[in-house]
């Protein structure tokens, strides 16, 4: 399949070579340059490799350079992390993995999320930390304010090291198939491990599981790494009796969020759903317009 035009690692680097002035790299700028960017021997100088070999890569003859070498051309051309990632996998590399686990809510995707309706929906981070829920949220499982902000964590509700009952759904709460389930939320955590492999309060989440859930630690001995995308469940809702809803999850990009829509299929789940949503839940709690104050979590960040 042919490549499309403009989008290879060798043109991206003339691009990104082109767009950078000299005197954004600390370069001096002679009087009647032509060129509005970077030369090739400016930028190979600023990596530290050679301009053959800038050439060669521009020109799709070397299309493997060392992660060391795309690591140095990410500084010289400045790129943001998205480009440097970017530029990684067109040289066939993984992008290195830095940061923290994010639990930031960025303000566009909480107004989408209000203007939802009834649909219940939650947000989750990239290590299964619950950040926000609405009101279809609380009103179809029960409202979390009430559990402690550090056990708001769906990975440790599938996986108690205590023994103790389900803290963030308040009604019984039945799947399809239980054990596929538990599978993909294991090895959704040891994708995460992948991409945020120093981040201090995953590691401790799944240090606490190994160690004290057989389960976990079956699945997660399996090495097994994929996402969690979908789910079939039915709540016992008290109210209004059974709904059986669909659960997608959603991802945000980069920082990994997990928002987590439950929707039911036309007919008595769906009338159901919307007449759980207008019962609503015992001391309810609206969370369309504020964050979980994520300072009461170990390791907490904004």
């Amino acid at each position: 399949m042919a490549m499309i035009p403009g989008t290879g690692l060798g043109a991206m680097i003339r691009t990104w070579r082109d767009r950078l002035p000299p005197s954004a790299a600390g370069l001096p700028v002679a009087v009647g340059r032509r060129a509005a960017g970077l030369r090739r021997e400016e930028l190979a100088d600023l990596a530290g490799v050679s301009v053959d070999y800038v050439v060669r890569l521009e020109q799709g003859r070397a299309t493997t350079p060392s992660a060391s070498v795309v690591a140095s051309l990410a500084r010289a051309l400045q790129l943001s992390t998205a480009e440097r990632d970017h530029l990684y996998r067109l040289a066939r590399l993984v992008p290195p993995a830095d940061g923290a686990i994010s639990d930031h809510v960025p303000p566009g995707v909480r107004r989408v999320l209000a203007r939802l309706g009834d649909v219940a929906v939650a947000v989750f981070a990239a290590d299964w930390q619950l950040v926000w829920w609405n009101k279809g949220w609380a009103a179809l499982l029960g409202d979390p304010s009430a559990t402690p902000p550090r056990l708001r964590n769906f990975a440790r509700d599938r996986f108690p090291v205590d023994g103790g009952p389900a803290r963030l759904a308040q009604w019984p709460v039945t799947e399809t198939d239980r054990a596929a389930t538990d599978a993909a939320v294991v090895s959704d955590l040891r994708r995460a491990a992948g991409r945020f492999p120093r981040d201090a309060r995953l590691a401790a989440l799944v240090r606490e599981l190994d160690a004290g859930n057989a389960r976990f630690a079956e699945l997660w001995a399996t090495g097994r790494v994929a996402a969690h995308r979908e789910d079939h469940k039915t709540i016992e809702h008290p109210s209004v009796g059974p709904v059986t809803v669909d659960c997608d999850v959603l991802s945000d990009g980069d920082s990994e969020l997990k928002i987590v829509v439950m929707t039911a299929a036309p007919g008595e789940d769906e009338t159901r759903l919307r007449l759980a949503a207008v019962a609503g839940a015992p001391a309810t709690v609206d969370r369309q317009d504020q964050e979980m104050p994520t300072s009461e979590l170990p390791g907490a960040r904004p």
